[in-house]
């Protein structure tokens, strides 16, 4: 019936480190608990407030009111009995749907009839109180106005709600909407070889009406269409020849093509379609069936779909293998990881990338476990970029660079819920040095060191005005564990702490100011899952990272896709060569 958690921090807050005879002090409790709450487990209620109570024998020697005389047994008693029954009081109120926890008149004028020392505890509860609301308050606040602008929530989170202008980071210009002077237009050229020639008569003379079509033509105004020719599916039929040899009558029959091996199948071509379809485009299996139909007026099986997956999968296996590599020996490497469904259960997939490179896997974990088990960060010595998540610093041999994109949008948001200046300051600061080294990465290496100096020490001197204004919380008397600090405080001690994490793009030009290009990797994933839903199998989830890394790689070299995905499924696929990432 009692809210034993707001039980135990009242009493422990009023008799702050009581030095009692907790024996005695048992006997007392139990006494007044049958006394003022007859329904309440004694046991239960009194058991975690004594895990605070220190054993001493001189009950006597405790005084929680600085100089005042020891108090007396009666003394205690009452003010125990008070405390009691203000939270029991409280908590009948909230369970009878009443939320005004203020206490009544007739529990102010009872403190009052009591005394300073009782007014002043009623006084000290309610600040607790306040405290108490103002904090949770603040919570429902900073997680009501957070959104995909201001914090890392994906913007499906943000839902149909108009939602406050955008601030962009980047500043307007002064040109003019639309195409720019001296911007080269494209368009559809005429080729000078067509497929095909359509040659149409003028049979009859517009003017005088007499016929045309003995008289050759002077010249001809041409008009060419691009279009897609129709498409069926094409059966090719291979013979093999049997012939009996005249010399020796040994039958000899020639050999078919090595992915010739069934009386009746189907071609890489068609498979590739498949897998393009199902791990590029995410069409669902039931969908690719419909695709084929509709264009070529053939319907292969799922069954078929799925075959033509794990043979891709299998035949790129050596292909991921040599990203891995690449990857494990590049220099600046994006490591990001995101939820995805397997079997209805919740699994993480994880990333490691750079602008030529991409690898998948998916793991149960989140963690450490799963960074192990990708088997890239274990074996990797260079520059580590990513979001701040813990676990990436047990890695201890690579060198941790944070994402700003996330910082910037934490500063947004605590500029725009906590009105602290700072913020917008230091997000100023940080785009201030990017600009800096998008402009003398053009014709050098590294900024000045003076350039770094100036930019290190408007840092710090933004972070010390914003920690003066977001002091370290004091600890409650009687409370165990960390304190509780509020957002702005734990961004400016994060900040402050991993500077050089932070400021790791202006001091190595190949480190980039962000994690987005991990991000991007990641974000073509989370609409496969909201197109298909869950993985039904793991073998299904570890076939379509094998294939979309693949994609994905040949993708970022520059490669025609389809093609990439033929080649695999006749066995000699992309390989990658000389990436070493940023």
């Amino acid at each position: 019936m009692v809210n034993l958690i707001e039980l135990e921090f009242t009493v422990t807050k009023r008799f702050q480190r009581p030095k009692i005879n907790t024996e005695l002090l048992w006997r007392w409790l139990r006494r007044l608990c049958n006394l003022a709450v007859p329904t309440m487990s004694t046991s239960v209620a009194f058991a975690s407030i004594f895990s605070y109570i220190d054993s001493v024998n001189n009950f006597f020697s405790f005084s929680p009111f600085g100089n005042y005389s020891p108090p007396t047994a009666k003394f205690i008693i009452n003010e125990i009995i008070f405390l009691i029954a203000m939270v029991v009081n409280k908590t009948f109120r909230l369970m009878d749907g009443e939320h005004n926890v203020i206490p009544t008149r007739d529990e102010i004028r009872a403190a009052y009839q009591q005394g300073e020392d009782a007014t002043l505890q009623l006084f000290d509860y309610l600040t607790w109180e306040l405290h108490t609301l103002q904090d949770q308050l603040q919570a429902l606040q900073d997680q009501l106005n957070k959104n995909s602008k201001n914090s890392s929530k994906p913007p499906s989170s943000d839902g149909l709600k108009k939602t406050p202008r955008t601030k962009s980071q980047r500043k307007p210009g002064n040109k003019k909407n639309g195409g720019q002077e001296g911007h080269v237009g494209r368009t559809l050229e005429p080729v000078e070889e067509p497929d095909h020639i359509e040659v149409h008569v003028a049979d009859r003379c517009t003017v005088c009406g007499k016929t045309l079509e003995d008289v050759e033509a002077d010249d001809y105004q041409k008009r060419q269409v691009f279009d897609i020719p129709p498409v069926r599916i094409e059966v090719t039929e291979h013979q093999a020849e049997i012939k009996t040899c005249p010399y020796c009558n040994a039958r000899n029959m020639a050999q078919f093509p090595p992915d010739v091996t069934a009386s009746v199948q189907y071609g890489n071509r068609i498979r590739a379609m498949a897998v393009y379809q199902t791990n590029y485009q995410f069409v669902p299996l039931e969908r690719v069936g419909d695709f084929f139909q509709d264009i070529f007026d053939h319907r292969p099986t799922e069954t078929f779909t799925l075959e033509a997956n794990a043979r891709c999968a299998e035949n790129v296996k050596p292909a991921n293998d040599v990203i891995k590599e690449l990857l494990i020996n590049a220099h600046v490497v994006n490591f990001d990881e995101t939820g995805l469904r397997v079997e209805g259960e919740l699994n993480w997939l994880h990333v490691a990338s750079t602008h030529e490179l991409t690898y998948y896997t998916v793991h149960p974990k989140r963690g450490k476990e799963a960074m192990d088990a990708m088997g890239i960060l274990a074996e990797f010595d260079g520059v580590a970029m990513h979001d701040h998540w813990m676990p990436y610093f047990n890695y201890t041999d690579v060198i941790h660079a944070l994402c700003n994109a996330h910082h910037l949008r934490d500063l947004t948001f605590v500029h725009e819920q906590y009105e602290q200046d700072w913020a917008e300051e230091l997000s100023q600061c940080l785009l201030d040095i990017k600009k800096e080294v998008d402009q003398a990465r053009l014709y050098k290496d590294e900024l000045d060191p003076d350039t770094i100096k100036e930019f290190e020490d408007r840092f710090d001197k933004i972070i010390e005005g914003g920690l003066e204004l977001n002091p370290p919380p004091q600890k409650e008397p009687g409370k165990r564990g960390r304190v509780k600090q509020s957002p702005p405080k734990n961004l400016l001690d994060r900040l402050k702490g991993h500077k050089r994490k932070v400021l790791a793009f202006m001091y190595d030009f190949d480190v980039p100011f962000d994690n987005n290009q991990a991000e991007r990797d990641v974000r073509m994933m989370k609409l496969r899952q909201k197109i298909s839903g869950t993985f039904r199998t793991a073998a299904g989830a570890d076939v379509f990272c094998g294939i979309r890394g693949y994609i994905s790689t040949v993708r970022k070299n520059g490669c025609h896709v389809l093609d990439a995905i033929q080649d695999a499924l006749r066995g000699d696929p992309f390989m990658p060569s000389g990436c070493v990432g940023e």
